[in-house]
């Protein structure tokens, strides 16, 4: 069993550790930039895209981001009741059109909170095949486990 799969096991607290990987395609790359109003040529305008010093079509930061806020709400949502309440990014390279990634998140604490819940507090990242880190991620939520 992969290390993340036997953690995702294990109760929610810090150590706990959840991912998925994720293929981009310049259809989907074009689609989710229009969508979210970015109208950068980099996300869309493949001949424009290759003669930039990224030889190609990029995925948005707003694509990169939403599938790492989605993957805490899908996974948390699968355990209980989530709520985001925060969270920052570091772009620190390129998500190529046509690359696979995987994205992970951690729990780096927990703590009760006022009204019922927890506070996790979260570190993420994209990472390409060649395990470079694309984006870095911390986040919030406010997470009540299933009863």
């Amino acid at each position: 069993m992969a290390d993340f799969e036997a953690a995702a096991l294990a109760p929610v607290g810090p150590g706990y550790r959840f991912s998925r990987s994720h293929t981009f395609d310049e259809a989907q790359v074009r689609a989710f930039a229009l969508a979210a109003g970015d109208e950068n040529p980099l996300h869309h305008d493949a001949a424009f895209a290759r003669g930039t010093r990224f030889g190609g079509l990029i995925a948005s930061a707003t694509h990169t981001t939403s599938l790492l806020m989605g993957l805490t709400a899908s996974h948390f949502a699968t355990k209980g009741k989530v709520l985001g309440m925060n969270f920052s990014v570091d772009l620190l390279r390129p998500v190529r059109a046509s690359e696979t990634v995987l994205i992970e998140w951690g729990v780096t604490s927990m703590a009760a909170h006022s009204k019922g819940g927890c506070v996790l507090e979260l570190q993420g990242a994209i990472k390409s095949a060649d395990d470079r880190t694309s984006v870095l991620a911390q986040g919030t939520v406010l997470f009540t486990p299933a009863s």
